[in-house]
């Protein structure tokens, strides 16, 4: 199961990375996607690792961004 976890984290970050460079939005998806499995294991946590679970709607922001930017571009 941690090798589960481990990959999950590296496929995000890496996928995170990618949507930076690329401002692309179906990057960022993916690396939000990969983070949900994690977040909703930490957000039935007791203690302060419960906010963990809201780490997800960092890249989920920058992809509603990224949509709309690439959309609005696309138009003009």
């Amino acid at each position: 199961m941690l090798l589960l976890w481990y990959a999950s984290i590296l496929t995000s970050m890496i996928t995170f990375a990618f949507g930076i460079s690329e401002r692309s939005w179906l990057y960022m998806l993916v690396s939000t996607t990969t983070l949900l499995p994690l977040a909703y294991y930490f957000s039935g946590a007791n203690s302060a690792l419960k906010y963990v679970g809201f780490i997800p709607l960092v890249p989920l922001c920058m992809t509603i961004f990224f949509w709309w930017y690439s959309s609005k571009c696309k138009t003009a």
